[in-house]
């Protein structure tokens, strides 16, 4: 394998090439977990790795329950797949708990204050109620709660960790609450040891070759766990070593595509999942694709390369993808027209 091979590689093994998925679901749970604070963007995610999707079909997939979004691995919005919410919040929440421990403190949010408001939440969502965050936020403030400035965002993030809420239906254009208990189905807890193991397999098998760092970066573990984790599916992933770096992927990992160029969406799992992005990013294009305050923006991918940038413009049944390109235009690539036309299909649009 070749060190200009590995991005072509992990194309085809997040399917984002050469996809055989139908299911939203399953894509969701091919990944492991996909990060989804551009909730738009995510849809999209899911939508590029499964031929003919739509954006209806995807969000049905979320309203009904069959993928939950909500905050898991790192302190950001993450898609995962209903079977594995509980295992894998179980392994995650408490390292995320810590790390916003600061922000609690700060917020004066103390632990009898955080189950005092999980309590009312949970109250108000009783019976398959399924409300925004603004209401939620009102019966806090007929308690007396305080939810200004940040307190609010942190509120919700407690009882997301704590497996007390998750994402319900849509309500128009505005995200819900529900909770947990009442739209995911209660699943088999695993030990911390199988969980570990699980969670490195999924990673490895879905977006192999990648590096331990790699890993430790996605999953938001510490190393010791990390490495523990890898260490314990090592018999089913074959290694190769670049550049003085370890690369672990599956046994039949897909063969790399020959030509390809795809519109992929802000933060998408092939450039956000990895700590050393430069396989698929020269470092003279971070900045324009990266900004500093973290922000993956929508990218043109040809041949596994970021050649570029893209935006949407929506005006009633048409869409326009307008492109900026780092160094050669490749508007007049074979490929470029068909990769407008899935979008805007996805979209259930017109290109304009």
């Amino acid at each position: 394998m070749a060190a200009m091979n590995i991005a072509q590689l992990r194309l085809n093994n997040q399917r984002i090439t050469d996809s055989f998925f139908t299911q939203p679901a399953d894509v969701v749970a091919h990944l492991g977990a996909m990060q989804a604070q551009d909730y738009t963007m995510s849809k999209w995610a899911v939508g590029a790795r499964i031929p003919g999707a739509t954006e209806e079909s995807i969000e049905n997939a979320i309203n009904e329950g069959k993928i939950v979004r909500t905050h898991i691995l790192r302190p950001t919005w993450h898609l995962v797949a209903a079977q594995d919410i509980r295992w894998m919040l179980a392994l995650t929440a408490p390292h995320v708990q810590q790390l916003v421990a600061y922000m609690y403190r700060q917020l004066e949010l103390n632990g009898a204050l955080l189950n005092q408001t999980a309590d009312l939440i949970a109250k108000a969502l009783e019976g398959n109620n399924h409300l925004t965050r603004a209401e939620l936020m009102t019966e806090l403030n007929k308690a007396g709660i305080p939810t200004n400035d940040l307190r609010a965002s942190h509120l919700m993030f407690h009882a997301e960790l704590n497996a007390i809420v998750c994402n319900g239906r849509m309500k128009g254009k505005q995200i819900t609450y529900a909770l947990m208990d009442e739209r995911i189905p209660l699943t088999a807890l695993i030990s911390r040891e199988e969980a570990l193991g699980q969670l490195a397999k999924r990673y490895f098998m879905s977006h192999g070759p990648a590096t331990l760092p790699d890993f430790v970066w996605w999953s938001g573990l510490k190393v010791t766990d990390a490495r523990a984790g890898l260490e314990m599916v090592k018999s089913q992933l074959v290694s190769e070593k670049i550049n003085e770096q370890v690369y672990w992927m599956p046994n039949d990992l897909p063969t790399a595509a020959p030509d390809t160029l795809h519109l992929l969406p802000a933060f998408d799992e092939f450039m956000v999942s990895y700590k050393d992005r430069t396989a698929s990013l020269a470092t003279n294009h971070h900045p324009a694709a990266i900004t500093s305050n973290g922000i993956f923006k929508p990218i043109v991918v040809v041949n596994g390369k970021v050649e570029g940038l893209w935006k949407r413009t929506i005006k009633k049944e048409t869409v326009q993808v307008e492109t900026t390109f780092f160094e050669t235009s490749q508007t007049e690539h074979p490929l470029f027209k068909t990769a407008v036309e899935k979008y805007t299909q996805f979209l259930g649009k017109q290109p304009k």
